[in-house]
């Protein structure tokens, strides 16, 4: 499959808070070690899937953080 081309490179989504949670990602922008040294190597088909799987790591984060903080609702009584 042929790659589209890119008239803009993808910019780093670093935001300047390096440090690893316990799993091993970056607390600021979600990536591994293996993808935040490799960015700069890696092709722009490869940095949108980094992109992509930060975001997926960041919607689970934020489902994990609303378990957490929100009780369930309860049932109001009908009587």
């Amino acid at each position: 499959m042929a790659e589209q081309l890119e008239f803009f490179d993808i910019p780093s989504p670093c935001r300047g808070i390096c440090q690893a949670d316990a799993r091993g990602y970056c607390r600021g922008c979600l990536r591994s070690r293996e993808e935040r040294f490799g960015w700069m190597k890696m092709t722009d088909a490869e940095k949108r899937r980094v992109l992509y799987l930060c975001h997926q790591r960041w919607l689970r984060l934020q489902r994990a953080a609303k378990k957490i903080d929100d009780p369930a609702p309860e049932q109001p009584s009908l009587f």
